[in-house]
């Protein structure tokens, strides 16, 4: 990797900054300074770096609101964020991920780790677009329009990656809408939680779908919880610049409207399952629904975890756990752990129908 890449430092203590300014510069990477938050953000604008390094404890304006503002501008929102930190305490860590910080270094590092952060982070910017290019195959489909496709391209193009770890939270339900998410890699499941606290799986999202379209075009709030079921990659199409595509091109927005209805008609199936349904026709349904959307060379197989199967059929995990040994023994499935393989097909649309 060469390493003629321009590393912003935003931190408040001078020997800090300066020891590890000098530290990159003998590793000739080129090196902006910046005492503070607001002067940092005045560089990180102008002058555009491959990679910040932020402290998050600085005065005036932190290094959570540094990653915020420079996340609302689009080209500097794409820039790889690492966050300085003398803390380690987990709930510092967490905030700001969610916020769409890339790492963290604490404080004090040595050089080895900070090489290791720093070019960790411009490999991951490299690949980006190969990642986007094999999404973006499958999302030809949606436009006729060259000049919409160009569009389209460049508006995910433009996003930074948000790399979501497993059981974290990417919205709560009430949430101002910000967007809508397009899935990369990995899989995401949005949720309703009931007045006694039990859990509703409303939908489950893999590569190449989005989620949050529907309170996009409704211009509401999020109405359910949305949760990384496993570690997953991210792109946010930001409300203004997607609503602005969608009035620009009827076609693109009439087949977001299409994957809203085909979300919709799948919740209603789902809610009369729940409604009439026995509880073997419910996980016999939902076994079908998500092997089939899921086919891997041919064999219709699914990961999911028993704690989200009940969340989904709503009844409790252990009656879950007693009709898939059922269906294990009567040579329905395949179960090892979190993974189903249906194995007669024909047998369990008999029993859905």
């Amino acid at each position: 990797m060469s390493n003629k890449h321009k590393v912003l430092i935003i931190e408040d203590n001078d020997d800090i900054r300066e020891s590890t300014s000098e530290i990159l510069e003998l590793a000739n990477y080129t090196v902006l300074q910046a005492p503070n938050g607001k002067l940092g953000i005045e560089i990180a604008v102008r002058e555009l770096p491959d990679v910040i390094l932020c402290d998050i404890m600085m005065p005036e304006l932190d290094g959570y609101g540094v990653l915020q503002l420079l996340a609302a501008n689009s080209q500097t929102a794409v820039i790889p964020f690492i966050f300085l930190t003398a803390k380690s305490e987990r709930q510092d860590m967490r905030k700001g991920m969610e916020l769409g910080a890339d790492d963290y270094l604490t404080k004090p590092f040595d050089e080895l780790e900070l090489f290791s952060a720093i070019e960790s982070r411009l490999r991951k910017k490299d690949s980006q677009k190969q990642v986007y290019g094999q999404s973006l195959e499958q999302l030809n489909s949606l436009l006729n329009h060259n000049r919409g496709n160009e569009e389209l391209r460049k508006l995910i193009e433009d996003r930074k990656v948000r790399n979501i770890r497993k059981k974290q939270v990417i919205y709560y339900e009430g949430d101002t809408v910000n967007g809508a998410y397009l899935v990369l890699s990995g899989k995401v499941k949005t949720i309703k939680v009931a007045a006694d606290g039990r859990e509703l799986l409303t939908g489950m999202y893999g590569p190449n779908e989005y989620f949050g379209i529907a309170a996009l075009l409704a211009n509401d709030d999020y109405r359910e919880t949305a949760e990384a079921v496993e570690d997953t990659a991210l792109c946010l199409l930001p409300r203004e610049l997607l609503e602005s595509l969608l009035h620009k091109y009827p076609n693109v927005a009439a087949e977001f409207i299409r994957l809203m209805a085909n979300n919709v008609l799948a919740k209603e199936e789902q809610l009369l399952e729940l409604a009439y349904n026995s509880v073997r026709k419910r996980m016999a349904g939902i076994l079908l629904r998500l092997t089939q959307k899921e086919p891997v060379s041919g064999i219709l197989s699914v990961s999911i975890s028993r704690d989200n199967l009940s969340a989904m059929a709503g009844i409790a995990s252990e009656t879950v756990s007693r009709i898939l040994s059922d269906f294990k023994d009567e040579g329905l499935i395949v179960r090892k752990g979190s993974y189903i393989e249906v194995l007669n097909v024909q047998r369990l649309q008999n029993m859905k129908n």
